[in-house]
């Protein structure tokens, strides 16, 4: 595995190739905490997997290269960042960062995006304005006041949340589930007994082992099903 860090118009792009220097692509949509160890972790592991990762500073118009702890105090601080942060421009990022790693040489397969958090609401809307062959979206806050987009959306499209998410209360949660039923191509997964960011590892106020690790067999094999090259 290798990376490097791509431009794409104004912001960075890191990328990480798999050991085989080609594959499918994946646009890692970042949490409010940046690009931090968690999140490189979590390229890393796709990349891993058999695909090329990239990973877009969403910050960069106010924080560029924003990282942050995992404690209180960071949260803190990155949620002031994230009151920076417009939407609809993270969105055009995202949909640019996707199209810069399908014209890469070393992309063979489809394209599609992953997104936690933040990056789980600006993943969903992706889903809806551009043309990603999948979306996985972790914990979007936003999802359920934009349950309208769905009827926009034609790619695969797979939902994480947690059942005791302080932030996506267990009822928002519950209309995610209804708008999305009978729907081909969507899945919905709740860990009841999870809260929000339970699959950040490097977040011990939010991380929950168990649910994290059933949620990512879960994705791991969406992707992997909609995203292999034909």
């Amino acid at each position: 595995m290798t990376t490097r860090v791509d431009s794409v118009g104004d912001f960075d792009l890191p990328v990480w190739l798999p050991a085989g220097g080609q594959g499918p692509a994946i646009v890692l949509v970042q949490e409010i905490f940046g690009l931090d160890d968690y999140l490189r972790s979590v390229a890393a592991e796709l990349a891993a997997a058999g695909f090329v990762v990239g990973v877009p500073d969403l910050f960069w118009r106010t924080d560029p290269g924003w990282s942050s702890g995992h404690d209180e105090a960071g949260l803190s601080a990155s949620m002031a960042v994230a009151g920076e942060f417009d939407p609809a421009s993270g969105v055009s990022d995202v949909a640019a960062a996707l199209a810069h790693l399908r014209s890469l040489p070393e992309v063979t397969g489809k394209a599609g995006a992953l997104g936690f958090c933040l990056g789980g609401s600006l993943a969903y809307t992706l889903a809806a304005v551009a043309s990603p062959d999948a979306v996985v979206s972790f914990y979007g806050s936003t999802v359920p006041s934009q349950l309208s987009l769905l009827d926009q959306i034609t790619c695969p499209l797979q939902f994480h949340f947690g059942g005791q998410d302080p932030y996506i209360p267990r009822s928002a949660v519950a209309q995610v589930e209804a708008a999305v039923a009978g729907r081909p191509g969507v899945e919905i997964h709740v860990q009841e007994q999870a809260g929000h960011a339970f699959h950040n590892h490097a977040a011990p106020m939010f991380h929950h082992p168990e649910a994290a690790a059933a949620a990512w067999k879960l994705a791991t094999a969406f992707l992997n099903t909609h995203l292999a090259p034909s």
